[in-house]
């Protein structure tokens, strides 16, 4: 539904029904929602059954202030409780994820959370925020047994402006590692390895690069300019598994570790589940 593919909201969800019953679905995380579709998406939730049910990360609304912002929220919250009333056994909203205005501090993020309980909720912020934004959050999140709270980091989009670079990224995911708050990522991962594309002129981030470099550099407590190296890194060979570890050149990790930090290393959004498996396969890397 998202730019650059932009599809309906009934084609987008057929495919989704597809996706669930397929073989990957392994790989296969919510379906990224506007708030917005709510009312649409429910006449079309027949194409779902219980054991394959639609599974739905809502997307909140842009606002530009923090008044605005906690208004905004409390509609989605009632958005959200009229959805999952819909019909339980189909439909589910597992996260929320919203842009957090500027001027949204710690204590509109401690109303945020008396607005949607125990929700997890990850809240999107440009780079330069990344780092007072993911302080707040683990603040928040330790007077909770689990963390509820993530940061959300947009890695892309179609135009070379929205893509931060390396610099950037790799400053934000070093914050996170630190302070054990769950990250997500968004737009601008199609692809496994950072790699120059004519669409959108410039090089888009790899989101092997982007995911492996979240989880070496919180297992290995790199520093920015060592989490850099490995988000610019353009190299198949650089990259190895098999059925006890992951590697990046000579940093390993072993599936047992890898799998702790996967609770804080969470997803990517894509507008495509097409592309990533694609290229997966072409590296002979699924």
């Amino acid at each position: 539904m998202f730019p650059p593919c932009s599809l309906a909201l009934e084609p987008a969800l057929r495919n989704q029904a597809q996706y669930i019953r397929s073989d990957d679905a392994w790989m296969l995380n919510t379906f990224v929602l506007p708030v917005i579709q709510f009312d649409s998406a429910k006449q079309l939730l027949p194409q779902f059954d219980p054991q394959h049910p639609l599974r739905i990360s809502a997307l909140g609304p842009k606002t530009g202030n923090a008044a605005a912002f906690l208004d905004a929220l409390a509609e989605v919250e009632a958005d959200i409780r009229s959805l999952a009333a819909h019909n339980v056994d189909l439909v589910s909203v597992n996260q929320l994820e919203m842009w957090l205005p500027q001027g949204a501090d710690l204590s509109v993020l401690d109303e945020a959370r008396s607005i949607i309980g125990d929700l997890p909720a990850f809240w999107e912020a440009p780079a330069e925020r990344a780092q007072k934004t993911i302080t707040w959050l683990a603040k928040l999140n330790s007077g909770t047994d689990e963390p509820t709270f993530g940061f959300k980091l947009r890695t892309g989009g179609v135009t070379p402006d929205a893509f931060p670079t390396s610099a950037q990224i790799a400053r934000a995911l070093v914050v996170p590692s630190t302070h054990q708050v769950p990250i997500k990522f968004t737009a601008g991962l199609h692809h496994p390895l950072r790699q120059d594309r004519e669409e959108v002129q410039t090089k888009m981030h790899g989101f092997l690069n982007v995911l492996g470099a979240a989880i070496l550099a919180a297992e290995h407590k790199w520093d920015e300019k060592q989490t850099a190296a490995m988000l610019e890194d353009e190299n198949p060979k650089s990259f190895s598994f098999d059925d006890g570890f992951f590697a990046w050149r000579e940093w390993k990790i072993d599936l047992e570790r890898l799998n702790n930090r996967r609770e804080f290393v969470t997803s990517f959004g894509s507008c495509s589940f097409d592309e990533p498996r694609d290229d997966l396969r072409a590296l002979e890397l699924l």
